[in-house]
C-alpha cells in the first residue's frame, strides 16, 4: 500500500476544498456512457467522474480514487462497483469526520 500520497476521503460539500489533490467518494450512478459517469455523492450533491474504462449499471455505487479537476469532477484512476446496495450516511459520517475533528488521522 502506498502512503506517501493518500487520498482524502470527500463527499459533494468538501470536494472543492482538494482541486488538484488526490481524493476518494461514493457515488451512485445516474447516468454512464463507459467513460465518463453522472453520480449522485452521499450527500446528494452531483458529481461527474471522467476516465473510466468500462460500463458501470446505474444505480449502482462507486467508489472512486482520482485527482479532484473541479468542484464536482474528478479524474478517475481506480473504481470499485459497490453493486446496488450501500450505507450513504454511514460513509457521509466518515467524511465528515476525516475533514473534522479527526483530520490528523486520516491525512
Amino acid at each position: 500500500m502506498d502512503t506517501s500520497n493518500p487520498a482524502a476521503f470527500v463527499n459533494g460539500q468538501v470536494l472543492p476544498n482538494f482541486i488538484g489533490k488526490k481524493v476518494r467518494t461514493v457515488v451512485q450512478v445516474n447516468q454512464s456512457d463507459g467513460a465518463v459517469i453522472t453520480g449522485k455523492s452521499t450527500d446528494d450533491s452531483q458529481i461527474i467522474v471522467k476516465g473510466l474504462s468500462s460500463q458501470v449499471p446505474v444505480l449502482n455505487y462507486v467508489e472512486v480514487i482520482g485527482i479532484a479537476e473541479n468542484s464536482n469532477t474528478i479524474r478517475a484512476e481506480i473504481f470499485t462497483d459497490f453493486g446496488a446496495t450501500f450505507d450513504v450516511n454511514s460513509y457521509n459520517q466518515l467524511c465528515q469526520l476525516a475533514n473534522g475533528e479527526f483530520r490528523s488521522l486520516f491525512l
